[in-house]
C-alpha cells in the first residue's frame, strides 16, 4: 500500500493571505494500514487568537505563548510528507496554509498527490446526512474524543480514510471503471488507487447476487416483496391489549416503556372512523405518539380488508421516521412483514436509462457535475429506491439531476420492456401491492386532479401534519414561475439540441438556426422579467416586504398601465413565436422517425409554460389571486410569479372528502380555543359526519414550562426601533441566564435582520454564537446542527423555523416569540380572502387572521418541549397576548402552563430561579 501523510491544522482564521496563522499542527504518517509516526505541536502565531477560535478549539493565547514559531519546525514538518499522498479533511484549507508557511520560510511548497477525505466521503458514503468530520465520526462510530484539536482530528481522519478504502474495495468492477472515467475532474488524485483496485478485481458484477447490470451500470439487486395476503390473528381491541399491556408488546423493545392512554384513545378513534366510513379530525398534542397510534389501525385495516391505506406527510423527515423506526415496530407487534411503499413524484427518482447516457457525455463536466456523477454511481450500488432524497448532491448537481430524473423520460420509455429496472416503476409496482402507501401532500394533491392516477386506487387515508394540507393544495392549484425556471428549461433544450444535432441536420433543419431561436427566447425571457422587476420596484415601498425579505405586489391586468401591459403581451408573443418555430422542426423530425422525441416533449413543456405566463399576465380570474415578488437587491430579472385560489375548500371537498370513504386528518395544531371550526371550514370538511377528537399531551406541561410576558416593552407601532432594541436587550439578558440555548422566532425577516445586526454589536463572539436564518450560511437543518454544536448559542429564525425544528433536551431552554404570528396584512392571498369574507358580511379577522395566527403560535410553542424531561421558558415580547381582547385565544389554545406578567428584569430573575 502507498504511504499517506494525514494532516490537520488549527488556525487563527481561514485566510493566510490576510494574515491568519497556524496555531497547532497534527500529523500522522500511515503506511500498510499502520501508523508509523505521529507529530504534534502548538505554533506561536505572533498575534492574538480570536475569541471565536478559542471558543471553537479551546486553544488560548497562554497555550501558544512558549510554542515554537512555524519556521522552527518547518523542515521537520516538510520531511514527513516525502513520497506520500497528502490527506486532509478539506485539503485546500490545510494544504493552502502549509504551502503559504513553507514558501514564507523559503522552502519548496508541497506538490504531492492529494486526497481530500471530504470529497472521498461524499463519493463513497453518498447517503450520509453530513460530511463534517465530527458527524462522520459519530455516524461510523469512530473515536473522536477531542474535536477541533489537530492530532485528534488527524487520528479520526486516518480512521475515516481506512473505512473509505474498505468501502472502495467492496465496489463492483464496473463502478470502479466509472469512477476512473470521472477522476480527472475531481480534487483528489485517485487514479493510481482506483487502477490498483481495478486490477485486484477478479469478479464481474454479473457474478454477484447483490449486484445487477442495468444499461451498463452496476446497481443493487432489488427484491420484490411477497404480495400474498396476511390476516391479523386478533381483533383490533385484542391487539391493542397485547400492544399496550402485554410484556411481549411495546414493553419488550422500548426502554422505560410507559403506557400512554392518549395513544390508545387515538388508535381506537381512527379504527372507529375507518369501520364507520367517516372522516376524522384529530389534534394529538406533543407526546401522544401519534405515528404509532395511526399506524396500528391503518395496518390492521389494510391486512383485514386487503386494501391499502395511504399515509401522507408534509416532511420527508417524517417519512423516513415512519419507514425506519415506526413501521419496524409495528411489524414486530404484528409479527408479519408489512408491505410498505413510499411513493413520490417522478422527479424524485433516478432514471438509469438517462443516467447511463449522461455518463457518456463528459465534454462539459464541471467539478460539481463530475462529483455528482461519482456519488450517483456509488449510490446505485446501495439504494433500493433510487430516490434522490437519500443523497446530498453538491449545489449545482441539481442541474444534472434535472436531466437524469425519471421525470425526463417519455411515457413510452418509462414503461418500455427494456426499462423494467426503473426505480419509478418499481416504486409504483410496490405501491400497487402495499398495505401502507406513504406519500407526500404535494403528490396527494396532484393525484386528486390528474386524469390518470399517480397513487393506486384507495379509499382510506391518514393525512399527518394536516395543517399543511390547505396551503399545499392552494399552491398546487395555483402557479409558481420565475426567471431561473425559464433559463433552466431553455438551457436543457439547448443541451438536448447539441446532443441530437446530427439527427436535426439529417432532417434538414439548420442546428445554428434552432440554437439562435433558443437564444432569442432567452433574451425575450430576460427582457420580460426585467420589466416585471422594474414594475414591482416602482410600485412598492422598500419597507413592504414578505417574511423572506422580498418586495411583493398584487398583480391584476386591470391595474397595470395599458402601455406596459401591451409591451408584456408583445414580449410573450415573440417568445411564443420562437418556441413555435422550434416545435415545428421537432414535429417534422418525429414524423420521419416515428413516436415523440424528448426534443418535442421538452419544447411542448416550454410552450405550456408560455401559455401559463400569458394567462397570468392577461387573464382576469375572479377566483385566483396573483402576485409578483422581487429580490430588491438581487439581479434585475429576479422576479417571481405566483397565483393561488382564493378559496380552496370546495376543490378539496369535491376531489378528496366526497370521493374517499374515510380520511383521517391529524396534527398537533388543528384547533383554536378547543374548536375545529377554522380548519373544517378551510378544508371543506362535512360538518355533521366528521369525528372530532382533541387528545391532550401526557406531558406535565404545568411543571415543564413557564409562559412569561414583559409589561414594560415599548409599543412597536409608536417606537419600532425601541421595540427592537428592547427585544435584543431581553435576548442578551435571557441568554446570560440560560447559557444561550435560545431559539428566537420572528414574523418578519426585516426585523430578524435588524435584531441580528444589533446583537452583533451587543454580544462578543466569546460570549455567545449567533446563528440567523437567511444571514448565516446553510439550510435550516444545517443552522440547527451548528446551533447544537456550540455550548452557548442563540438561533434566530423566521417562517420555516416556526415548526418542524426539533431541538430536544438541554440544547434548548428558552423560546422567545417576538411578535404574535399574524399574516402580513399586505400579503395578496390574505387580502383576497379577507375581501371575500367581508363581501359575505363575515368577520375576516376572527375567521381568518386570528385562527391562522393561533395555529402558528401553537406550532412555535411546540418547539420547546419535545420530551417528558424537557424544561424551559416561553418568553413572548408581544403584549397583545395580555392586553388585546383576542389574546385569550392564544393562551387558551396551548396547554395550561403558569403565566407570569411582570417587568423584564423581574421575569429574568424568575427565569434564573426556576431554571
Amino acid at each position: 500500500m502507498a504511504k499517506f501523510t494525514i494532516v490537520d491544522l488549527e488556525t487563527t482564521g481561514n485566510a493566510p493571505a490576510r494574515g491568519d496563522r497556524i496555531i497547532e499542527v497534527g500529523i500522522i504518517v500511515w503506511e500498510d494500514g499502520e501508523v508509523i509516526e505521529e507529530f504534534e505541536s502548538f505554533v506561536y502565531p505572533e498575534q492574538q487568537i480570536p475569541a471565536f477560535i478559542t471558543n471553537l478549539t479551546g486553544i488560548a493565547d497562554d497555550h501558544v505563548a512558549n510554542a515554537p514559531l512555524f519556521s522552527e519546525i518547518a523542515e521537520d514538518v516538510r520531511e514527513l510528507f516525502e513520497d506520500a499522498y497528502i490527506v486532509a479533511h478539506n485539503i485546500q484549507f490545510d494544504l493552502g496554509f502549509l504551502n503559504f508557511e513553507l514558501q514564507h520560510n523559503q522552502l519548496k511548497p508541497l506538490d504531492n498527490p492529494v486526497i481530500d477525505t471530504v470529497e472521498l466521503a461524499r463519493i463513497l458514503l453518498p447517503q450520509s446526512s453530513s460530511f463534517k468530520l465530527g458527524q462522520l465520526a459519530e455516524q461510523l462510530s469512530l473515536d473522536h474524543t477531542d474535536p477541533h484539536r489537530a492530532l485528534s482530528d488527524t487520528r479520526v481522519t486516518a480512521e475515516l480514510l481506512e473505512h473509505l478504502f474498505k468501502k472502495l474495495n467492496s465496489l463492483p468492477a464496473e463502478t470502479i471503471e466509472q469512477l476512473l472515467s470521472l477522476e480527472g475532474n475531481l480534487k483528489s488524485d485517485l487514479r493510481q488507487i482506483l487502477m490498483d483496485e481495478w486490477n485486484r478485481k477478479t469478479f464481474s458484477s454479473d457474478r454477484r447476487k447483490d449486484i445487477k447490470l442495468v444499461h451498463g451500470l452496476a446497481v443493487k439487486s432489488i427484491d420484490i416483496p411477497d404480495s400474498s395476503q396476511v390476516k391479523p390473528e386478533l381483533s383490533f381491541g385484542e391487539h391493542l391489549d397485547f400492544v399496550f399491556h402485554s410484556k411481549k408488546g411495546l414493553a419488550s423493545f422500548m426502554d422505560s416503556y410507559e403506557y400512554r392512554e392518549a395513544q390508545r384513545t387515538m388508535a381506537e378513534t381512527i379504527f372507529d372512523a375507518f369501520s364507520s366510513t367517516r372522516h376524522a379530525l384529530i389534534e394529538a398534542e406533543t407526546g401522544t405518539g401519534k405515528s404509532l397510534a395511526y399506524l396500528l389501525p391503518a395496518v390492521h385495516h389494510a391486512m383485514s380488508d386487503d386494501e391499502p391505506v395511504v399515509i401522507s406527510t408534509y416532511t420527508t423527515q417524517l417519512q423516513r421516521q415512519l419507514l425506519e423506526k415506526e413501521i419496524p415496530q409495528v411489524e414486530r407487534l404484528y409479527n408479519v412483514a408489512i408491505r410498505v411503499a413510499i411513493l413520490k413524484g417522478k422527479e424524485h427518482y433516478l432514471s438509469l436509462l438517462r443516467f447511463s447516457k449522461e455518463l457518456k457525455e463528459r465534454n462539459h463536466d464541471n467539478y460539481d457535475t463530475a462529483l455528482a456523477k461519482a456519488m450517483l454511481v456509488v449510490w446505485i450500488t446501495e439504494t433500493e429506491t433510487g430516490d434522490i432524497d437519500e443523497v446530498q448532491l453538491p449545489s449545482s448537481g441539481r442541474i444534472l439531476w434535472n436531466r437524469i430524473s425519471s421525470n425526463q423520460e417519455e411515457a413510452q420509455e418509462t414503461w418500455a420492456k427494456e426499462n423494467q429496472y426503473s426505480y419509478y416503476r418499481i416504486a409504483r409496482g410496490r405501491s400497487e401491492h402495499a398495505h401502507i402507501v406513504i406519500t407526500n401532500h404535494s403528490l396527494l394533491c396532484t393525484d386528486l386532479t390528474f386524469d390518470h392516477q399517480l397513487i393506486p386506487s384507495y379509499n382510506y387515508a391518514v393525512i399527518d401534519e394536516a395543517h399543511h394540507l390547505e396551503p399545499t393544495a392552494s399552491k398546487h392549484f395555483g402557479l409558481k414561475m420565475d426567471y431561473i425556471d425559464w433559463q433552466n428549461n431553455l438551457s436543457q433544450l439547448e443541451a438536448l439540441m447539441k446532443l441530437h444535432d446530427t439527427t436535426i441536420l439529417k432532417n434538414g433543419d439548420d442546428i445554428d438556426r434552432l440554437l439562435q431561436l433558443v437564444s432569442n427566447a432567452k433574451e425575450e425571457v430576460d427582457t420580460l422579467f426585467r420589466a416585471l422587476f422594474r414594475m414591482v420596484k416602482n410600485k412598492v415601498r422598500s419597507s413592504e416586504k414578505s417574511d423572506v425579505g422580498r418586495l411583493q405586489v398584487n398583480f391584476a391586468a386591470t391595474n397595470v398601465k395599458r402601455t406596459l401591459l401591451a409591451k408584456l403581451e408583445e414580449m410573450t408573443h415573440r417568445l411564443q413565436a420562437s418556441l413555435n418555430a422550434i416545435q415545428r422542426s421537432f414535429v417534422r423530425l418525429d414524423s420521419q422517425e416515428g413516436g415523440e422525441s424528448e426534443l418535442q416533449s421538452h419544447s411542448e413543456h416550454l410552450s405550456s409554460m408560455c401559455f401559463q405566463l400569458r394567462d397570468f399576465l392577461t387573464e382576469v380570474e375572479v377566483d385566483q389571486v396573483k402576485w409578483i415578488e422581487i429580490d430588491a437587491n438581487g439581479a434585475q430579472n429576479s422576479a417571481y410569479l405566483f397565483s393561488e385560489p382564493v378559496d380552496i375548500s370546495n376543490l378539496i371537498k369535491a376531489s378528496l372528502f366526497d370521493k374517499k370513504k374515510s380520511v383521517i386528518l391529524t396534527s398537533a395544531t388543528l384547533t383554536m380555543k378547543h374548536s375545529f371550526h377554522y380548519i373544517s371550514d378551510r378544508l371543506g370538511l362535512p360538518k355533521e359526519e366528521t369525528i372530532r377528537s382533541k387528545i391532550p399531551s401526557p406531558f406535565p406541561f404545568e411543571e415543564q414550562v413557564q409562559l412569561m410576558v414583559p409589561n414594560d416593552f415599548p409599543d412597536i407601532n409608536e417606537e419600532p426601533d425601541e421595540f427592537i432594541y428592547a427585544t435584543c436587550e431581553a435576548i442578551y439578558s435571557l441568554a446570560n441566564v440560560t447559557n444561550g440555548r435560545m431559539l428566537v422566532l420572528f414574523t418578519s425577516y426585516d426585523m430578524l435582520k435588524k435584531s441580528h445586526d444589533l446583537l452583533k454589536d451587543l454580544i462578543m463572539p466569546e460570549e455567545f454564537m449567533i446563528f440567523a436564518q437567511g444571514i448565516s450560511s446553510g439550510s435550516r437543518e444545517r443552522l440547527k446542527k451548528n446551533f447544537q454544536a456550540f455550548d452557548q448559542a442563540i438561533l434566530l429564525g423566521t417562517s420555516s423555523f416556526w415548526e418542524g425544528v426539533d431541538i430536544p433536551g438541554d440544547d434548548l431552554s428558552c423560546l422567545m416569540i417576538v411578535r404574535l404570528p399574524f399574516q402580513p396584512p399586505n400579503h395578496p392571498v390574505y387580502q383576497a380572502r379577507a375581501k371575500r369574507l367581508k363581501e359575505e358580511k363575515r368577520n375576516a379577522f376572527m375567521e381568518l387572521s386570528l385562527p391562522h395566527a393561533v395555529l402558528r403560535f401553537k406550532q412555535g410553542f411546540g418547539r420547546l418541549i419535545r420530551s417528558s424531561t424537557d424544561r424551559g421558558i416561553v418568553f413572548v415580547c408581544d403584549q397583545r397576548i395580555i392586553k388585546a381582547r383576542y389574546g385569550k385565544y392564544f393562551i387558551e389554545s396551548i396547554p395550561e402552563v403558569p403565566l407570569k406578567v411582570d417587568s423584564t428584569a423581574s421575569l429574568i430573575e424568575n427565569v434564573s430561579e426556576w431554571l
